[in-house]
């Protein structure tokens, strides 16, 4: 996007996060898998680049993979076999996952046996070979227009303490198709009110540029206006604070959607990921070109965004049989 050349942000170049929070048992594990655990989550940021998020979840998987292979299997990790990871898809559905979740559970053992072997506590990969469960394509739920009109409503000054910044955030939410882990990160200094836009760190710690629409920028001049990052450096602060001043997390933002569509009354269980699925959906249903939501989006592979003009043909098919007489 030539415009990005020209935009002066405030924010430095973000440090990678230390592996030591990711680290910390709340459990008593045993000593040699809490140590190779504490060395792998150290390896996926220095070695693999991986994001926070990704690591954090790769640590819950390999928590399982633990409860999976029992206490004597798990203080003894250079007698681990391909039986052994073979089961653990099985088991991992057992406890839950769905089929994403079970694939990526798969992907981090498989990794945590390459680690092994790079650490010569295996003297080969025991998880080559082993297929990794094929996953469902499901259409991601999105809301109509009336329901995300119902949702931007719902915060209301009356009742609410953070009613600005919780409208602020919704707004965003819907108008950049942004993450929730994205929009916790955002600086003060990213967002720039002449140009319309904002800068979002992504995945992988890779940055784009996002045009918000002027309903939503507003909705964030007005939580500065009554909140927000002030003082020194008010560039480099997190945008979106809790009423004590303290950056909001992910969880946070999950826990402020769930609260206003409880209290808008949607069906399902709509989250800040399905005001995603509805900003590329209505941006393709309004004409978008496929690659252009693809960048907004920040996805990697086309094929990643294609699942939304999926989603809008799906409406056009309940609209043709509920429409045409023959439907």
């Amino acid at each position: 996007m030539p415009i990005a050349k020209s935009i002066i942000f405030s924010r430095p170049t973000p440090a990678g996060s230390s592996s030591a929070g990711l680290s910390s048992e709340r459990r008593q594990l045993p000593p040699e898998f809490a140590g190779r655990l504490r060395g792998f989550l150290d390896y996926l940021q220095a070695e693999c680049g991986l994001a926070v998020n990704t690591r954090k979840a790769y640590r819950r998987d390999l928590l399982h993979f633990l409860a999976y292979l029992g206490p004597a299997k798990s203080c003894d990790l250079g007698a681990l076999k391909q039986p052994d990871i073979e089961g653990f898809p099985k088991y991992a559905k057992q406890i839950g996952l769905c089929g994403s979740s079970s694939s990526r559970a798969l992907a981090a053992v498989r990794t945590f046996c390459k680690y092994l072997v790079i650490e010569r506590v295996l003297d080969h990969d025991v998880s080559d070979g082993v297929d990794c469960p094929k996953k469902g394509r499901y259409l991601p739920a999105v809301l109509d227009d009336k329901a995300v009109r119902l949702l931007l409503d719902s915060p209301d000054a009356g009742q609410d303490v953070n009613a600005d910044r919780d409208r602020a955030i919704i707004a965003l939410l819907y108008a950049s198709g942004v993450r929730a882990a994205e929009i916790a990160g955002l600086r003060a200094g990213d967002v720039n009110f002449n140009l319309g836009i904002i800068r979002v760190i992504g995945k992988g710690s890779k940055e784009r540029i996002v045009p918000v629409a002027g309903q939503a920028m507003q909705a964030v001049r007005d939580y500065l206006a009554v909140g927000g990052p002030t003082g020194p450096g008010r560039d480099r602060q997190n945008l979106f604070l809790s009423k004590s001043g303290r950056p909001l997390s992910r969880e946070d933002i999950f826990r402020i959607v769930r609260k206003y569509v409880l209290r808008a009354g949607l069906r399902g269980n709509p989250t800040p990921h399905t005001l995603r699925h509805c900003f590329a959906t209505h941006l393709l249903a309004g004409g978008a070109d496929l690659r252009s939501v693809q960048e907004m989006l920040g996805h990697a592979d086309i094929s990643t965004t294609q699942i939304y003009t999926h989603v809008d043909a799906s409406r056009l098919k309940a609209i043709h049989r509920k429409f045409h007489p023959r439907g």
